[in-house]
């Protein structure tokens, strides 16, 4: 069974906003590198900057997009579980608590290391760019902080779970 999604829904600003900071992020990177690759091999010299500038915007984008998957349901799942589990609601219910609760958990201890990163990085500074190292763990702080703030706004209005997609069973 295969549906398809329903693209004629506006996205959401935030959907917006993510999916243009993650363009000007790859966009940034792409031209730094490439401006780096044809300086060093064609004129032996490059940016040292370049490297710094695209390891931050990378670890950027990487947790924005995890950050904008969550609420679309593209998240790894256990589609064929899940689709298994449609027949009973209790069981179904019970589920997705716990996939929630676990989700809640995550995300606590995953901003718990990023937060003692940041707080570590705020005296160190990059060495090219000059920039406060704790940049580099912020996002995944923010990202644990959103999707774990969303998990358990849908854990207490206890939203069913939806992927967001329709399933594949073989």
């Amino acid at each position: 069974m295969r549906t398809t999604l329903d693209t004629s829904r506006k996205p959401s600003l935030f959907t917006r906003w993510s999916q243009t900071a993650m363009a000007v992020c790859l966009g940034v990177m792409a031209v730094s590198v490439f401006v780096n690759v044809v300086l060093r091999y064609g004129f032996g010299s490059g940016i040292a900057a370049s490297e710094e500038l695209s390891r931050l915007l990378f670890v950027w984008m990487v947790f924005i997009g995890a950050t904008a998957a969550y609420p679309a349901g593209e998240h790894m799942a256990f589609t064929s579980l899940v689709a298994g589990l449609h027949k009973h609601p209790q069981l179904m219910m019970a589920l997705t608590l716990l996939i929630r609760c676990l989700v809640v958990l995550a995300c606590s201890l995953i901003g718990w290391g990023a937060w003692q990163q940041v707080v570590v990085g705020l005296d160190s500074y990059s060495v090219v760019l000059r920039y406060p190292t704790a940049l580099l763990p912020l996002p995944a702080l923010l990202c644990a902080l959103a999707i774990g703030l969303m998990a358990l706004i849908e854990l207490v209005k206890r939203t069913p779970l939806d992927l967001g997609h329709g399933t594949d069973v073989e």
